[in-house]
């Protein structure tokens, strides 16, 4: 989990909408990417280096992903 007194610009999913209750919301903090559900934003945040976020996310787009 992230540092506690850091503000981070979170950034909503661009499938996220008004009418979708699963948010995702990402914040790049020095040299990770912090993540956490915008339903609940006082919950604690999980957190990646900014490689495993891009392989994250690479592995998503793989069409060979279950």
């Amino acid at each position: 989990m992230g540092d506690q007194n850091i503000r981070p610009l979170w950034h909503r999913s661009s499938y996220s909408s008004a009418n979708i209750e699963n948010c995702v919301e990402v914040a790049l903090v020095g040299r990770e990417v912090w993540v956490r559900d915008s339903n609940f934003p006082h919950l604690p945040t999980l957190s990646f280096t900014r490689r495993t976020w891009s392989e994250f996310l690479a592995e998503l787009g793989s069409p060979t992903t279950p």
